[in-house]
């Protein structure tokens, strides 16, 4: 079943910039239910290794053409690093059951934010001419995304996406820039949760941590993903922006179901 839902995070990695956070965080939850409820804190820390694997192998793969569109973004990338350093001890230190209803409620209210607020089905601007280039993402964004998708293990693409969007990025382009700017946020993440003991159920719901991540699973949703990732990268993407902002929004519905009903 990880293979399986491994081949999805390589779809959504290059589709739609998703790490693999938000598919690997439900399932992960689902496949070591038996930790009760430190399950969600297993869940982000190994999503977290999943999304540096697969967003590092996405954004090597990535034309530089595309990638130069993040010049200049050394501060940013610093600053998402800081805050996930941040979320990711946050994760350890809150109730178990917050960060499970943090997720969802942030994945509802961006859903809402998406279809409400003009700028990401709508786009006010078109990239590809001098008077609406797009814009760079301000620094001062980075710690507060940093922080809140490291704390859910969602690799920040479901902020940096829509504000991508929203700053004159076609749909293509700003899935494409999520990866790398996923990767800075994931690496001090995992590095925080392998650092950190593992959660006292481990034992006797026989789940192996590495810190506080699953390896077992992590090697079996990447054994699905990244192949996919490597054959989906060779191929040109011809989705009509508007249908794939369209699909981008219907993914983060069905993973919010996934987490209200997640047996």
């Amino acid at each position: 079943m990880l293979i399986g839902v491994g081949l999805l995070t390589g779809v959504t990695t290059v589709l739609f910039g998703f790490g693999g956070g938000f598919v690997a965080v439900p399932v992960v939850v689902w496949a070591d239910a038996a930790l009760g409820a430190d399950v969600m804190r297993v869940a982000t820390a190994t999503s977290a290794l999943v999304m540096v694997v697969n967003a590092g192998f996405a954004t090597a793969v990535t034309p530089r053409r595309v990638l130069l569109s993040l010049r200049g973004s050394g501060m940013l990338l610093l600053l998402l690093a800081t805050g996930a350093s941040a979320g990711a001890l946050a994760t350890r230190l809150a109730p178990a059951a917050l960060a499970h209803w943090a997720f969802v409620a942030y994945v509802a209210l961006t859903i809402a934010d998406l279809l409400l607020r003009p700028g990401f089905l709508r786009p006010s601007t078109h990239a590809g001419t001098a008077s609406d280039a797009p814009r760079p993402l301000p620094s001062a964004l980075g710690a507060p995304i940093g922080a809140v998708a490291a704390f859910l293990g969602v690799g920040g693409s479901v902020m940096t996406v829509p504000a991508m969007r929203r700053a004159g990025h076609t749909m293509s382009a700003a899935t494409a820039l999520a990866n790398p700017l996923t990767l800075a946020i994931a690496l001090p993440a995992t590095a925080v949760s392998l650092c950190v003991a593992a959660v006292p159920a481990a034992t006797q719901a026989q789940v192996r941590l590495v810190g506080l991540i699953d390896l077992r699973a992590a090697a079996a949703l990447l054994l699905g993903a990244l192949p996919v990732i490597a054959v989906l990268r060779r191929c040109p993407q011809r989705i009509p922006d508007r249908i794939h902002a369209w699909a981008y929004i219907g993914l983060l519905f069905k993973v919010t179901v996934a987490m209200l009903f997640p047996v």
